[in-house]
């Protein structure tokens, strides 16, 4: 089984949250005997393929970006190429341009589309882009979403129910690496034996304005891990406020991010917008046994943590409500204990990299009964 996986960044231009899905899902389905290849584009010269945890990447040059809609021509004909040589060519679901590309490209194989998020933001060209959308959701074969909470709250995926199913986001912890006992005491000598912990891109859906406001007035340590377009803008507000106990750590490495999440307390995840569709940080904070504070927005956030059983789920854009959850957890170890507990029994039940990747191929092989096969003939041998 061949699958051609196509997204507009990738390892190692960036790892945010969908990248990190289709690393476990190529690495996870690739123990399963799935041959994976990773489409992607890229602002850098002499870009060659090479492999990556048992897959392959290949970039081609990214030429312009207009509203978030990376746009490559090069992609066009790569596509064109590869989908011939793949039984399914999985789509990662939202980027407009990807949904012309299908068409220029003329992809005529089975087609799977992950439904990250729905688009939010750029309402205005949202209208124009609708048709187009709506097109390439019609002609794909598949479409699944991560939790049942964003299948049942988006207007878009209700268009499609024949064709919809849900796979959740599942991660492997053997995938990140072991806290060093060094680094973890370098860094409980630098933030205290307790805090809350938010580790993501800081982006304008995050919340995180929230999360300083419900800060203030408090003395709970707040540690900020991760580098984006807001910063600037989040460090002065946190200046204006006199946020003594915010620290901001910037962008850190896999192993300082694994450090920072077995030493957190809690887990402090305030996004107020749908454009946050899963949050796969905050699924890290359940992998790693901590109570979680999240907000209502109908997404898979209220799947990861569930209100009063692994943390705390707050309206959204309400510092007053956000400061209490965090003052019920600070002031309750137990609590939070009991709460992170569960947290890590459910990742276990329900979102480990195993249990994606079984379900995604089950899928694969309904759609490409051919490329399945093979492997169905070796097995009764």
């Amino acid at each position: 089984m061949r699958v051609l996986h196509f997204y507009k960044t990738y390892y190692p231009d960036s790892m945010g949250g969908i990248e990190q899905v289709i690393r476990q899902l190529c690495v996870g389905t690739g123990r399963l005997g799935v041959s994976n290849t990773v489409l992607s584009l890229s602002r850098h010269d002499k870009l060659v393929p090479f492999e990556f945890e048992g897959h392959m990447v290949h970039r081609v040059p990214l030429n312009a970006e207009i509203a978030s809609n990376a746009i490559s021509l090069q992609s066009l004909g790569a596509l064109t190429r590869m989908a011939r040589e793949a039984d399914v060519v999985h789509y990662h679901f939202p980027w407009p341009f990807m949904d012309l590309a299908h068409f220029v490209a003329r992809v005529d194989k089975p087609t799977v589309v992950s439904y990250h998020s729905d688009i939010v933001r750029q309402r205005h060209l949202l209208r124009l882009y609708q048709p187009l959308k709506h097109r390439f959701l019609r002609s794909v074969d598949a479409i699944v979403a991560a939790s049942p909470n964003y299948l049942a709250s988006s207007p878009v995926l209700a268009r499609y129910p024949d064709k919809t199913r849900v796979i959740t986001y599942g991660l492997d912890k053997s995938t990140y690496p072991q806290p060093e006992p060094a680094r973890l005491a370098h860094w409980r000598a630098r933030l205290g034996p307790r805090f809350f912990l938010f580790v993501g891109v800081l982006r304008y859906y995050k919340g995180l304005h929230v999360l300083l406001e419900a800060a203030a007035g408090t003395d709970y340590p707040v540690v900020v891990v991760g580098a984006g377009p807001i910063e600037t803008e989040l460090k002065q507000q946190a200046q204006r406020l006199g946020l003594n106990n915010v620290v901001f750590l910037g962008a850190l490495d896999d192993a300082d991010k694994v450090a920072l999440l077995t030493l957190s307390y809690a887990l402090a995840f305030p996004s107020h917008l749908r454009s946050e569709a899963f949050g796969i940080s905050l699924l890290e904070g359940a992998m790693y046994g901590k109570p979680m504070i999240s907000c209502e927005i109908g997404t898979g956030t209220t799947y990861i943590n569930v209100d009063g059983e692994t943390g705390l789920v707050v309206p959204p854009s309400d510092p007053v409500a956000l400061r209490g959850a965090m003052r019920t957890l600070w002031e309750n170890p137990e609590l939070a204990r009991q709460m992170g507990r569960r947290a890590e029994m459910r990742y276990q039940e329900l979102f480990t990299s195993e249990t994606m990747a079984a379900s995604y191929l089950s899928l694969y092989e309904e759609l490409a009964p051919q490329a399945a096969a093979p492997k169905l003939a070796r097995a009764q041998a």
